[in-house]
């Protein structure tokens, strides 16, 4: 193992400005969209994940949404007061807090469905739908810790 910095890879070929730079090409157009109703983006996948999930506790929600847990926590009051989730004591514990997504919550999605749809379907057309979907295998094997699955080599 070397401290040189030559060994280093170039910057335009290095994995995390790489994954820097596609963040930003996906994110632009959905903080467009989203600025519009004054939604966040991190409030955006709060509400996707509950959507989709279904009410769940608190450490699973920041783990699916991708926030750290004091984040959560501090963005869950302010979205529970604007009426875009609720929160309950856990039945069997009742230290843990089970967040749902209300009407008003999924009315969000409702309202950004066919633009969120539309900017999908541009990167669609621009990358390719079946190089998106290999580029979201190849992520989600870089990001599972027991290493690639089977199926996808």
């Amino acid at each position: 193992m070397t401290n040189d910095p030559a060994q280093l890879r170039r910057t335009d070929r290095s994995l995390p400005i790489a994954l820097l730079r596609a963040r930003e090409t996906v994110m632009a157009p959905i903080r467009v969209m989203l600025s519009k109703s004054g939604i966040s983006e991190q409030k955006w996948r709060v509400i996707r994940v509950l959507a989709e999930a279904g009410p769940m506790e608190q450490t699973a929600l920041a783990e699916r949404a991708c926030l750290l847990l004091p984040s959560l926590t501090r963005m869950l009051r302010a979205m529970e007061g604007e009426g875009l989730l609720t929160r309950a004591a856990d039945e069997n514990d009742g230290r843990k807090s089970i967040v749902t997504v209300t009407g008003k919550g999924l009315q969000v999605i409702t309202d950004h469905a066919a633009a969120s749809r539309e900017i999908f379907l541009e990167l669609e057309s621009r990358f390719g739908a079946k190089r998106l979907e290999t580029l979201l295998d190849l992520l989600e094997d870089l990001t599972d810790h027991d290493g690639p699955s089977p199926s996808r080599g």
